[in-house]
């Protein structure tokens, strides 16, 4: 029996390392630069995932270029251009992170093209969004499309046109809901009635593609109850 542990343990971890298709709560995944395997938390089976940095490798001297990637775990053999997609989704900042500057980032990417090369993303900071400078407080919520748009780009030519604020904090479970259609896409946080964020013009160019849930760097990320919708 202990033995029997042991290897399925193994099996999971390396089932992350070398990114093999894996299935999680009757859907198929591939771990795209990420390591991921199904824990139990507080009695539920949810789903782990982290940045894989021998995969995808981290300059903390060159953030434009090593983050807003495709860090994600992937849905196998879907195509959506529009549609609704529905998570849990809850994040911890790893000990010894190696970017002293983690948030907890954790979202869920859209439209991904097959190669990964091409698709629209929000994410949350969620330590920001109760961080006493106000500042930090209004990056807690971030859209990005890969590989032209990143954060940095977007603050610096947008003026926050592409970020905002959310009450949400560091290891609580996060209900996400995104809206997406055409060129705009709605968040819906803990089952708001209004929106949380809105993107009124998406700037990615894969207009059909899969879905994921994405980690960036010195995060935990844990997700449940995924629902993916087409329209």
């Amino acid at each position: 029996m202990k033995k029997a542990l042991i290897l399925s343990i193994l099996i999971l971890q390396i089932t992350g390392l070398f990114a093999q298709k894996f299935i999680w709560d009757k859907h198929e995944f591939e771990a795209v630069n990420t390591k991921a395997e199904i824990v139990n938390m507080d009695g539920v089976k949810v789903l782990k995932v982290e940045r894989d940095l021998i995969a995808f490798p981290f300059d903390e001297k060159n953030i434009d270029t090593s983050t807003d990637g495709p860090t994600y775990v992937k849905l196998t053999n879907v195509a959506m251009e529009n549609g609704t997609i529905e998570v849990k989704m809850l994040s911890r900042i790893m000990e010894n992170s190696p970017f002293p500057a983690a948030r907890g980032f954790i979202g869920v990417a859209y439209r991904v093209n097959q190669e990964n090369k091409n698709f629209d993303a929000i994410y949350l900071r969620p330590s920001n969004g109760r961080a006493d400078d106000q500042l930090r407080r209004n990056h807690t919520v971030q859209y990005f499309s890969y590989p032209e748009n990143t954060f940095s780009r977007l603050r610096k030519e947008a003026n926050g046109l592409y970020e905002t604020y959310a009450d949400i904090g560091l290891n609580e479970w996060i209900d996400v809901r995104i809206e997406f259609q055409d060129e705009k896409a709605v968040l819906y946080i803990n089952n708001q009635k209004s929106p949380s964020f809105i993107v009124t013009k998406m700037l990615g160019t894969s207009k059909t593609g899969s879905i994921a849930l994405w980690v960036e760097i010195g995060t935990i990320g844990y997700f449940k109850d995924l629902k993916v919708t087409k329209k």
